[in-house]
């Protein structure tokens, strides 16, 4: 999305960007803040790929409407996972993928309205015609069907599986947190996908913490920016310190997943965690009560 972002500025548009709060949400009232006579379309992700944090989509939905706006929401980490109904929160525009819901990989698609209003787009490649003169090419019969198949499955399942992705998610979140001091909880502590963990754990390095929980396929960050050294910038979009950014670690419980494997994983944690704060010389001083904030570094 940001990519888009700075295309459509490069062509002269004026795109606003909007500050999140500490748990990563933007408000209604931001939004209505923001609009000017020239504002076109908005566009928010559902839920937060790093973090859970879902936004308040159907109050920023009916504003759009309220206004004439068109309304475009990333729902690819929300679909199959939390209720989206395009009526009922005013969305226009829609995206999603298959590989998110258990699908094949390498295919997605775009809900547009057709009326009131009725969304017109340019086509994305021009040719035969075809999705409505959307985007010409030969379709991939398999991976649609696929698609169709995992969504069919996650609408069915959806209600059963929320239930029992939270109950997992809260039994690896307090089994870890409970045992540790100086971890922190990153996103919404409520509004968030039922599956998502993302938590801080201060003085201890990310990368060297999954480095020694490599039995367990959790991350540091996003994929899309897996490549960069840099502390996550959604965490810092929050106000969390680079420190606390680069000790961030994502756990994300799935369909497949059980307590024995939460369980598995909370007592890896702890006691990795614990390790790598014993050989930390910052630990050590705030354990002997010395405010490290206010210490001094001399330079070499």
């Amino acid at each position: 999305m940001l990519d888009t972002c700075k295309r459509l500025e490069r062509d002269g548009c004026q795109v606003t960007y909007l500050p999140v709060d500490k748990t990563g949400q933007v408000s209604a009232e931001q939004v209505r803040a923001a609009i000017t006579d020239k504002t076109v379309l908005v566009s928010i992700m559902a839920a937060n790929n790093e973090i859970g944090t879902v936004q308040p989509v159907k109050a920023i939905g009916r504003l759009c409407k309220e206004k004439g706006i068109l309304f475009h929401t990333d729902a690819v980490q929300a679909v199959g996972k939390i209720p989206l109904d395009v009526e009922e929160m005013g969305i226009d525009l829609l995206s999603l993928t298959a590989h998110k819901i258990y699908g094949p990989k390498g295919v997605g698609a775009l809900y547009v309205r057709k009326r009131d209003p009725r969304v017109r787009l340019e086509p994305q490649m021009d040719g035969g015609g075809h999705e409505r003169g959307m985007r010409s090419g030969t379709l991939a019969v398999p991976m649609i069907v696929g698609l169709g198949a995992a969504c069919d499955i996650a609408r069915r399942e959806m209600p059963a599986e929320t239930e029992r992705t939270y109950r997992l998610r809260e039994r690896l979140r307090q089994g870890i947190m409970d045992q540790l001091p100086e971890t922190y909880l990153n996103g919404h502590p409520t509004d968030r996908l039922p599956g998502n963990a993302n938590i801080s754990f201060a003085y201890v390095e990310g990368e060297g913490l999954m480095m020694g929980i490599k039995d367990v396929a959790v991350s540091s960050g996003s994929a899309c920016t897996s490549a960069s050294l840099e502390p996550s910038y959604v965490l810092r979009a929050l106000g969390v310190g680079d420190e606390l950014a680069h000790s961030s670690i994502r756990f994300g419980i799935g369909r497949f997943n059980t307590e024995a494997e939460v369980d598995f994983v909370v007592e890896l944690v702890t006691r990795e965690v614990s390790r790598l704060r014993e050989m930390s010389p910052l630990y050590e001083m705030v354990q002997q009560g010395i405010d490290i904030t206010k210490i001094e570094w001399a330079g070499h």
